[in-house]
């Protein structure tokens, strides 16, 4: 055996797994780098082998993984062609949905009562006095507690709420169609900041200013969307990422450039002036106004993208404040769900980690389209109110790429040379890279109607997404049966 190696005195070294042998290599003088580096699955062969055979083939195009790779292509060209417009406003959900009935919707996979976190709770029984349905706390929450209320995922509608999304049948929604391909999304409005129905508060003032969102913040804004004739989301979207946004934790750029539209067509539009005036000085002092409206584009976008055979692209990310969930295009509607993490990030003071709720809301739809903290490079501004640096935040975006199908050149990053936002997430990728996508989110307190507590960044769990890889190979496995 040659010695030559041994014989050196300075050696150079590459490490990989347990960076104890990194140190003592730096201990003893030498140059020693770590390697980056997990097995596929985190170790788990069964799902390491799913994986696997999954994987595209360039030389044999009707192998299983060039199947999905082609899938998958067709998918980001839904996704790349999207063309969300804000093109209404239900007054109320049950224009939209007549069979709603007493139903109240939540945002992520469906829940029972009993397992609902507390602003989630708090939020059912703010809506079931907002519909006039309790005379007061004590009786909403006996009815929610004898199941008198259906409940329903806000996704399975084809709608979006952030935090604990709750919408019932008397509330407006925004009604956002993919020009492109057809498909309609919905939301709600934006309450605003405080003591607010989606992080669960649900006193008076709550019920009062739900009230006034359906009677003069929603006309108002039907009326401006129906005097323009639409609303192109994707443009401000765009517009918004080149301005400093992310375009879901922050959106003050994006509702400025909505309410540039909507101000002029106002101002000449046939409608009440003091509601006119509540309506512009509600949405001027909420820089988060657009959040939903972004959360409804990335739902009509992703939803396009939904249903298409071998197609391994997630089309919805959603948490209830108990589980994460996450569906695959390929797989219909079944959600592939793990424990919610809590987010990492900054507090505001007076709080801490253990005040925070789990991981809560249909927000993340906005990362599943390719916003939020995929595209976390473009909004530096933002580094300072979650924690962290600049770099970071470019390290994020860049991050992505690694487990997306493709780069959206309609959405350009300008600290990533102007490339465009990663997009199309790939379960395939998740696994075999070990990389989870990361999602901006605000932070609830755990007791319903405290609010926000802060905000930063979190990960849906692998287990979501080993889950799904799983389901895939078994269902194409089964297919090959036939």
């Amino acid at each position: 055996m040659s010695t030559a190696l041994l014989d050196r005195t300075e050696l150079s070294v590459i490490n990989v797994g347990v960076d104890t042998f990194l140190r003592s290599i730096a201990d003893a003088g030498g140059q020693a780098v770590q390697l980056d580096w997990q097995p596929p699955g985190d170790g788990d062969a069964g799902l390491a082998w799913a994986v696997a055979r999954l994987a595209g083939d360039a030389s044999d195009p009707d192998y299983i993984g060039s199947r999905i790779d082609r899938a998958n292509a067709q998918a980001v060209e839904r996704i790349v062609g999207a063309q969300p417009v804000l093109v209404d406003m239900a007054l109320h959900a049950r224009d939209v949905w007549p069979d709603i009935g007493r139903t109240l919707l939540h945002a992520g996979a469906p829940i029972a009562w009993s397992r609902m976190c507390g602003p989630m709770q708090g939020a059912m029984i703010g809506a079931v006095l907002y519909e006039g349905w309790a005379a007061d706390e004590a009786e909403a929450r006996g009815m929610l507690e004898r199941g008198e209320f259906p409940f329903e995922s806000c996704h399975d509608r084809g709608a979006v709420g952030p935090m604990a999304g709750v919408i019932s049948a008397s509330m407006p929604l925004l009604v956002v169609r993919n020009q492109a391909h057809g498909n309609v999304a919905y939301s709600n409005l934006s309450e605003g900041i405080g003591r607010v129905l989606r992080f669960g508060a649900n006193d008076q003032s709550v019920v009062d200013r739900l009230r006034w969102i359906e009677n003069t913040l929603a006309p108002t804004l039907q009326v401006a969307i129906r005097a323009l004739g639409g609303i192109d989301l994707k443009t401000i979207q765009a517009q918004a990422l080149l301005m400093g946004d992310e375009v879901h934790s922050r959106n003050a750029a994006a509702t400025l450039n909505l309410l540039a539209a909507i101000a002029p067509a106002l101002a000449g539009a046939d409608a009440d002036r003091e509601a006119v005036r509540e309506t512009l000085a509600f949405v001027a002092g909420n820089s988060q106004f657009f959040l939903n409206l972004s959360m409804a584009s990335s739902k009509a976008i992703m939803d396009a993208a939904h249903g298409i055979e071998h197609c391994s692209i997630v089309t919805a990310m959603a948490r209830n404040g108990v589980t994460t969930a996450v569906r695959v295009s390929g797989l219909g509607k079944p959600w592939f769900e793990a424990p919610s993490d809590r987010p990492i990030g900054l507090y505001f003071p007076g709080f801490v980690e253990s005040d925070g709720n789990p991981d809560l809301g249909d927000s993340a739809i906005c990362e599943t389209a390719g916003f939020g903290g995929f595209s976390l490079a473009a909004s530096p501004a933002l580094v300072q109110f979650i924690g962290g640096s600049v770099a970071e935040a470019v390290a994020y975006s860049r991050e992505m790429v690694e487990i997306t199908a493709a780069r959206n050149p309609s959405l350009s990053l300008p600290n990533l040379d102007f490339g465009g936002a990663p997009c199309g997430i790939d379960i395939r990728k998740v696994v075999d890279n070990g990389i989870r996508p990361v999602v901006t989110t605000g932070i609830a307190h755990k007791q319903a109607g405290i609010g926000q507590i802060g905000a930063g960044i979190v990960r849906p769990p692998m287990g979501c997404f080993a889950q799904a890889v799983l389901a895939f190979a078994a269902h194409v496995e089964a297919e090959g049966r036939h």
